[in-house]
């Protein structure tokens, strides 16, 4: 979707989207982009502050009709893929 894709180019050159909001519960730096399209909503959880570089940590549509809590499984997974950006950016 060329809209997240426009957001993640604005926080390449330093800027932070009207749509970001902090990501709670994973760690300072995390950031959820949320946006709806086509009566769907879709998320996009980015790191902004490893080194040089942003790491989208994971894309999904929201699907749960209840309340605006992020699924545990992806919370997980998203936990999972920060711990590996930051070894990452350890080693650069």
């Amino acid at each position: 979707m060329k809209i997240i894709g426009d957001e993640l180019q604005y926080i390449q050159f330093g800027g932070i989207p009207k749509d970001a909001k902090p990501f709670k519960g994973v760690g300072s730096g995390v950031f959820e982009i949320a946006i709806k399209y086509d009566k769907e909503a879709y998320r996009t959880v980015v790191a902004v502050q490893l080194g040089d570089y942003i790491y989208v940590l994971h894309t999904f549509q929201k699907k749960s009709k209840k309340g605006i809590s992020t699924p545990k499984e992806d919370i997980d997974l998203i936990k999972q893929r920060l711990s590996n950006a930051k070894e990452i950016a350890k080693d650069d």
